[in-house]
């Protein structure tokens, strides 16, 4: 198995996202710390895990919060002996923070993005790059907006480039001790709620239905599909995997080349 006998940690393991990669972690031999607000959500994956025959933890965490990730950290080292990778795909509701245009936009609106993004990577990544000895994987995600002119993104789409910018920060500081860094940069995935709520908040700002956006994001790419939640699983598997070990400080394309490179 590609993860056996590694210790990952991923923050927001509740979600659509962060549920499915901690479930492919699992299912590649890795034990799992589970975090997040809600601790329903993250039992319920938990269960999923166990009941494959994998390992999870479970723990309420804060991203935001300092003191709670650093100590949320030594417990997983404390629990298992050590942390390889670590994985954060924490997200905010998105109702008055896209599908607005910008001069119409709040500034709380604006700014409630690049106040929790970035912030949440700093300090996921930073507590794990301080626990990783000789060897570790730091997984960050973004979307394409951080790379592409799109209208009505608000807030969104700096925030991912911060969160792009610090992973390369990142790579370059901690590649000597043998710490990768690696950032998924996907398309919409629109499977998961907060997608779907996201197209719908487009869609009614161009004033057609959400399936009409959905169709339209997806002739976008060049495989005329956009990437199911499973395709970017995998690629995290791969990315925090052995297999990846030359890759480090890049941004990995999941757009079905809506971005092409």
């Amino acid at each position: 198995m590609l993860l056996e006998e590694k210790n990952a940690v991923v923050y927001g393991a509740g979600g659509a996202i962060g549920g499915a990669v901690a479930r492919a972690f699992a299912a590649e031999g890795a034990r799992v710390a589970l975090a997040g607000r809600t601790e329903a959500a993250l039992e319920a994956v938990a269960k999923e895990i166990r009941a494959a025959g994998g390992r999870a933890d479970v723990a309420t965490v804060d991203v935001l919060d300092e003191a709670a990730v650093e100590a949320h950290a030594d417990a997983v080292v404390r629990n298992t002996g050590s942390l390889d990778i670590s994985f954060n795909a924490v997200s905010l509701p998105q109702t008055g923070i896209q599908g607005i245009r910008l001069t119409d936009l709040t500034p709380d609106g604006f700014s409630l993005p690049l106040a929790t993004y970035p912030r949440a990577t700093f300090l996921t990544a930073r507590a794990a790059a301080r626990r990783m000895r000789g060897s570790g994987v730091i997984l960050t995600i973004t979307a394409s907006p951080s790379r592409t002119a799109v209208p009505l993104m608000g807030g969104m789409a700096p925030a991912w480039a911060a969160v792009e910018a610090l992973s390369r920060g990142l790579a370059a500081e901690l590649g000597p001790q043998g710490v990768r860094v690696v950032c998924l940069n996907a398309a919409g995935m629109p499977e998961t709620a907060q997608l779907s709520e996201v197209y719908g908040l487009h869609a009614a700002a161009y004033g057609i239905t959400r399936d009409a956006f959905e169709a339209r994001m997806a002739d976008r790419t060049l495989r005329k599909a956009l990437p199911t939640v499973a395709e970017i699983a995998d690629a995290a598997v791969f990315a925090a995997s052995g297999r990846a070990a030359a890759m480090t400080g890049a941004i990995v394309n999941l757009t079905g080349g809506l971005i092409p490179d």
